[in-house]
């Protein structure tokens, strides 16, 4: 028996190897560009526009990281970012629970129907939006306001907050509430009390999905806001370095680190509750 085990270990290896090999590959092609972005800002001018382009920095600056936080408005445009994101996260977190709720524990006409309408919602392509959702803000007076992009992110958000909620929702047993009913609670207090504590993993899920839409959305940051520069986000400042002489990409790449670091600090906090959110979410209900 020790020498048949001794035999398959070696067999399962080899058969895994094809697809520990392609999880490497993916996994160096996915980052790859993150790490040319970061070793790019890292830099010197003359070594980014040589003709031979060095994996490992000869030398290290911080001078493109200077010329980014220097450049006019960083910090204003930092701040709309961070507004608008979190706004639209919130108000859609607020709502979507909700909506989840009344879907996953309420039995009311309807509620099949507006589950396909919000799937329908979530496959629809924004994109396809711009030219009707331009018309409206125009003829509304809502161009270049930051409310407006805070709607829009909003809605973009919600269909998946709500997807992700009402299936963590439905995997929660509702004989919880139910007993706390029992001992005198009202709907409203079981809830808060039982099943919204269990809900932290769900929440942290949509959370960062919710996040990092609206932090990288650019197009309807850029066509709805013209007119005010001081109402643009970090998006469409990025797009700032380009000038009629070319591109400094120096100052590009240290300014998409920078841009990039909120994201990644968010995920990092948040990936423990993350996988377990989105499973629960998605197969459950």
């Amino acid at each position: 028996m020790t020498t048949t085990r001794r035999t398959a270990a070696p067999r399962r290896r080899l058969r895994r190897l094809p697809l520990n090999t392609a999880a490497t590959l993916t996994v160096v092609l996915c980052l790859f560009p993150v790490y040319w972005m970061v070793a790019t800002a890292f830099k010197p001018s003359r070594d980014i526009q040589s003709y031979e382009p060095r994996l490992i920095p000869r030398e290290w600056t911080f001078e493109h990281f200077r010329t980014a936080v220097q450049a006019d408005s960083f910090a204003l445009f930092w701040r709309n970012s961070i507004l608008v994101t979190l706004s639209a996260v919130l108000l859609a977190l607020v709502v979507a629970l909700g909506a989840a709720y009344a879907v996953a524990r309420l039995r009311w006409r309807g509620r099949r129907q507006f589950m396909l309408a919000v799937f329908i919602a979530q496959m629809a392509p924004w994109e396809s939006l711009i030219i009707p959702i331009y018309i409206i803000s125009r003829d509304t007076n809502m161009l270049d306001r930051l409310p407006t992009l805070t709607l829009i992110y909003f809605m973009i958000t919600l269909p998946f907050t709500v997807i992700v909620l009402r299936g963590f929702i439905a995997g929660i047993p509702p004989e919880l509430e139910e007993a706390a009913q029992v001992d005198g609670c009202t709907r409203v207090g079981a809830f808060r009390r039982i099943a919204f504590p269990l809900l932290a993993p769900g929440l942290m899920a949509t959370s960062l999905f919710g996040f990092i839409t609206a932090w990288n959305e650019f197009t309807y940051a850029n066509f709805l806001i013209i007119k005010q520069q001081d109402s643009r986000t970090l998006p469409v400042w990025l797009s700032s370095f380009q000038t009629t002489f070319g591109t400094d990409w120096g100052a590009t790449m240290a300014a998409s680190t920078l841009f990039a670091l909120p994201a990644l600090i968010v995920f990092l906090a948040l990936q423990r509750h993350v996988t377990s959110g989105l499973t629960a979410g998605g197969v459950k209900g």
